[in-house]
């Protein structure tokens, strides 16, 4: 828990005043059945009615002093809770955004939205619920329990017989529903990755009328959740029961043995009435740390999950990098005897992602990748901007190996267009700007000309302000391409890899996207993965991969005389554009 107390310390006043204040209440609760039993004693029997008076008025005092103690703890006690949570959610958020694809593949995404969302706010509430009942609860437990020895000792000695069952009987309750809560958090993370893919692919399950197979799915993650959620709650359910049990039967004892001491005279009728006030108070105390403790079990089960998270070792960083200072300046690429493997823990190191692969790359330089599916294209190019890391042997950008960069400088210095194009919600101005923040309009209409984006911006009423939904499905595949080309292009970079990016576009299209890569960044290294032919047959190398290995390289002519698997790729497609 040390490692929390920097949530509490900006905050330090808010988790001070919020119980002191509430203290307040405690003393009201522990001295109003005080007051009552004066008024009965005193000034009922005596008919003193100046005496019930000025007590009344007491007692009215006293509850408002408790009301404005009740605001100012309920206040301060909201504030610390909700600015805990809200920069433990921030740090959480910050741990994510700096974990390796390595580190988030080991998560699901609904796992990090539980453990961002529910996780905290489930210790947000026992934070706020803890403050409001740190010290009202045990006081309240303690003034009742002093009152009611004070009062009649042998009367109160019902407490001691009670108090250590009912202790006794909640423990166990706690002890079984804290695992359960557990599983139940589990759960919701499956839900919730559930919910995240069926949404994301809303699309396809209705194109291929897969609505009955998804309802199916979601329905079993639904079932299983509402199980694990009464499993839980079924042993909590026990707790206000044994509660009210407890506090029915002591009641009856007090009334029971109370009264047979006034029907003899030795304790007055108000004392009685006090002293049964004081016994629920003892037992409502009781009951209000019962369920805190309920709640804290099922917190703690969360604060676990957020502890993994924070608690994960990053395997990506640039701590050990020798050059931080370095920039990527020309561009040039050297592939060194890399070896690489996606499952490093499972044993299945007999078949890398990349093997023995040796290659360099001029500044500048256009290349071409090409294989068939799986063949470990997009393994090689994420290991420039170090989006994974060499298992051995070495990636070197402008004789630099990759691992002596800082992240950022590295990585300013690499443009990528991923297979997969993904657009964030806003306009698309503000999209493109993700590849220089500054640029200014100019910059930006440049950008996505270059890209051949700027004809289908124009057809759009708001232009460049146009909103797009999340993850840009407003716009077609070939436009998505294009706009997130042209936002890799303003950030300038002095590489820039382009993984069949240009799938989903005409080869119309695509042939004035390249004639603007070659007039416009030539001095930028350009490496282009795609599946037609036509789309690296002028590159200045082209590599041909199979199997994670580099069958051969070099242009399109010295490959088309030597290279079986290329003349094969090429044959294929161009004895298909002629047919078609």
């Amino acid at each position: 828990m040390k490692r929390y107390g920097k949530y509490i310390r900006p905050y330090w006043k808010s988790f001070v005043f919020g119980p002191i204040l509430m203290v307040t209440e405690v003393v009201g609760e522990v001295l109003l059945p005080s007051f009552m039993a004066d008024i009965i004693n005193i000034g009922a029997v005596q008919h003193d009615v100046a005496f019930i008076i000025r007590m009344g008025l007491v007692m009215l005092l006293t509850a408002a002093v408790m009301m404005l103690g009740g605001i100012g703890g309920a206040y301060f006690s909201a504030r610390a809770a909700i600015s805990f949570a809200a920069d433990l959610r921030s740090d959480v958020f910050r741990k994510v955004q700096d974990f390796s694809f390595r580190n988030i593949d080991t998560y699901s995404t609904g796992s990090l939205i539980t453990r961002l969302t529910n996780d905290i706010t489930q210790v947000q509430n026992v934070i706020m619920m803890g403050l409001r009942l740190l010290l009202r609860a045990p006081g309240m437990l303690i003034g009742a329990i002093i009152m009611a020895f004070v009062m009649n000792a042998e009367l109160a000695l019902i407490l001691v017989i009670v108090i250590p069952l009912l202790a006794g009987a909640i423990g166990v309750v706690i002890r079984i529903a804290f695992p359960r809560f557990e599983i139940m958090q589990k759960k919701i993370d499956a839900l919730n990755s559930r919910i995240q893919e069926a949404l994301v692919g809303i699309r396809i399950i209705k194109s291929f009328v897969r609505d009955d197979f998804e309802e199916a799915k979601f329905a079993q993650s639904n079932t299983e959740l509402k199980e694990a959620g009464l499993r839980a709650f079924r042993i909590v359910i026990f707790n206000m029961p044994i509660m009210m049990l407890a506090m029915n039967v002591t009641t009856l004892a007090v009334v029971w043995f109370g009264g047979r001491q006034v029907l003899f005279g030795t304790m007055p009728v108000g004392d009685l009435t006090a002293f049964t006030t004081y016994i629920v108070q003892v037992l409502m105390s009781l009951m209000i740390l019962a369920m805190v403790l309920l709640q804290s079990s099922r917190a703690v089960a969360g604060l676990k999950r957020i502890t993994e998270v924070l608690d994960t070792e990053v395997d990506l960083t640039d701590a050990a990098a020798a050059r931080k200072d370095a920039v990527v300046r020309e561009g040039k690429i050297e592939f060194r005897n890399v070896m690489f493997s996606y499952y490093k823990s499972s044993g299945n190191k007999s078949l890398p992602a990349l093997s023995d692969i040796s290659f360099t790359i001029a500044a500048g330089q256009t290349v071409g990748i090409i294989g068939a599916t799986g063949c470990g294209k997009t393994s090689l190019v994420q290991l420039i901007p170090r989006l994974y890391d060499v298992d051995a042997g070495g990636v070197y950008v402008d004789g630099i190996d990759v691992r002596d960069y800082s992240l950022r400088h590295l990585r300013d210095g690499v443009g990528m267009v991923l297979q997969k194009n993904v657009l964030f919600s806003g306009t698309i101005a503000e999209n493109l700007r993700w590849g220089d923040e500054t640029a200014d309009a100019d910059a930006v209409r440049a950008a996505a000309a270059s890209a051949q984006a700027a004809g289908f911006i124009a057809s759009f009423p708001d232009g460049y302000d146009t909103n797009l939904s999340q993850g840009g499905v407003n716009v077609s595949g070939g436009q998505k391409q294009r706009l997130c080309i042209a936002r890799a292009l303003l950030k300038k970079p002095r590489i820039l890899i382009l993984d069949d990016s240009t799938s989903a576009v005409d080869t119309a299209t695509e042939a004035e996207i390249r004639k603007c890569f070659a007039n416009e960044l030539k001095d930028t290294t350009k490496i282009i993965i795609a599946q037609r032919i036509t789309s690296v047959m002028d590159a200045d190398q082209i590599i041909v991969m199979e199997e994670g290995r580099i069958a051969d390289m070099g242009t399109h002519a010295e490959l088309l005389t030597r290279c079986d698997a290329y003349h094969e790729i090429y044959e294929s497609q161009m004895s298909r554009e002629v047919s078609a």
